[in-house]
C-alpha cells in the first residue's frame, strides 16, 4: 500500500507541476525515521499516539484526493511567496506543523508565517507546511517530500548567497530525537534529527535559523549546528517542553519565543532569551522538571540577521488569535 501510494503521488507530481523540481534520489530513512515516534513521556501533555483510527473528516477530500492535490499546493504556496526585495537580505520563512491530531501545531505554524509577514513586510516570505483535518486542502501536508520540494523551490527564488532560510518544525518529539509527522491514514515518513541534517545538506544555504518545538529537540543541535547557521530548541536533548495537547492553543515554547519575545524585539536571539527566562518561570510555577531550550549560533549568522533587521521599519505586534481553538493558551 505504501508502495502504491508513493507511486500514485509520484505520478501526480509529474503531471501537475508546470515547471521539473528537482528530483530527490531515494532516500536513506534512519531507524527512528521509519516507524511512528515514540509515545512520549509522561510528562509531554499528549501522546504520539492518542489519534483515533477514523478521524478523516467526512466533509474533506479523500486520501487520495490529498495525495494527489500536493503539487498544486506546493506550486500555489510558492508562487504566493511575493518578489524579492533587492539590494538587501531577505528571509524566507518554512513553517512545518507535523502532527495532524492538536490544532496547537497549526496555530504556531500559521501564527509564525503571519506574524513575520506582519512585522517584516516584504523581506519576509513563507510557505506553511501543515497536517490538520481542517487544511487538506489549504496547506501543502507537513512531509519530508514536500519539505524538499519547498526547499528546492526557495532555492531557486531566493539569493542563497544573502537570504536567510528559517525553519520553523513544530510537534511530538521522543527521545531518539525523531519529529512525529502524522497525518492518519496517510503513510508519511518520520524525520530524526540526522534526516533533517540531511535534507538541508541538498540544499546548501549559506544562513539558516532552524527552530525545532519539540520534546527532546535538543539532540537536534549537534547534526544542524555550523557556520551561518542559528539552531534554537524548545527543550534539552533528555528533556520534554510543555504546553502541547488538546487543550492548548499554543505550547510553551511558541507562546515564549513567537507570541510574547518575538513581538517585542526582532532579534530571534533576544527573543530566546527571553523565551527561556519567561518559561522557566512558568515551569518553576507548575513544579515541572525544567525543559532547558538550547540554542547554537554559528559563526556570521548575528550579523546577517542584523544586517536583515535593519532595512525597512519594523510592522507592530500581531495578536495572537488562532483560528483553530482548542482551549485556554498553554500560559499563566
Amino acid at each position: 500500500m505504501r508502495l502504491l501510494l508513493t507511486a500514485l503521488l509520484a505520478f501526480a507530481t509529474g503531471a501537475a507541476l508546470t515547471v521539473t523540481l528537482e528530483h530527490h534520489p531515494l532516500r536513506t530513512v534512519t531507524a527512528q525515521a521509519a516507524a511512528p515516534a515514540a509515545a512520549a513521556s509522561a510528562t509531554d501533555v499528549g501522546d504520539v499516539g492518542d489519534l483515533p483510527a477514523d478521524t478523516w473528516p467526512a466533509d474533506a477530500p479523500s486520501p487520495e484526493q490529498v495525495l494527489y492535490a500536493q503539487p498544486l499546493l506546493l506550486r500555489k504556496a510558492l508562487d504566493g511567496l511575493g518578489p524579492r526585495v533587492a539590494g538587501v537580505p531577505n528571509l524566507y520563512l518554512v513553517t512545518f506543523a507535523g502532527d495532524g491530531s492538536e490544532d496547537v501545531f497549526r496555530n504556531e505554524a500559521e501564527y509564525a508565517a503571519q506574524l513575520f509577514r506582519q512585522r517584516y513586510g516584504q523581506r519576509a516570505h513563507s510557505v506553511v507546511l501543515a497536517n490538520n483535518p481542517a487544511t487538506l486542502d489549504t496547506y501543502p501536508l507537513a512531509s519530508w517530500s514536500n519539505l524538499e520540494s519547498v526547499l528546492t523551490g526557495l532555492w531557486r527564488a531566493m539569493d542563497p548567497q544573502q537570504d536567510i532560510l528559517m525553519l520553523y518544525l513544530t510537534s511530538h518529539g521522543d527521545p531518539e530525537h525523531t519529529l512525529l509527522v502524522d497525518m492518519d491514514p496517510l503513510p508519511l515518513d518520520q524525520i530524526g534529527a540526522q534526516d533533517l541534517a540531511g535534507i538541508l545538506a541538498e540544499h546548501p544555504f549559506r544562513w539558516k535559523v532552524v527552530v525545532v518545538n519539540a520534546c527532546y529537540s535538543g539532540g537536534f543541535v549537534p547534526p544542524l549546528a555550523g557556520d551561518g547557521t542559528l539552531v534554537i530548541t524548545a527543550a534539552r536533548a533528555d528533556r520534554s517542553s510543555f504546553g502541547c495537547g488538546s487543550d492548548s492553543n499554543a505550547t510553551y515554547f511558541g507562546r515564549a519565543w513567537l507570541v510574547d519575545a518575538l513581538n517585542r524585539t526582532a532579534d530571534p536571539i533576544e527573543a530566546f532569551n527571553r523565551a527561556r527566562a519567561e518559561i522557566a518561570h512558568w515551569e518553576q510555577q507548575d513544579k515541572l522538571t525544567p525543559s532547558e531550550p538550547q540554542m547554537a549560533t554559528g559563526t556570521g549568522i548575528t550579523a546577517q540577521l542584523e544586517r536583515w533587521r535593519h532595512g525597512d521599519a519594523i510592522g507592530p505586534p500581531l495578536p495572537f488569535r488562532p483560528e483553530a481553538s482548542g482551549g485556554a493558551p498553554a500560559t499563566h
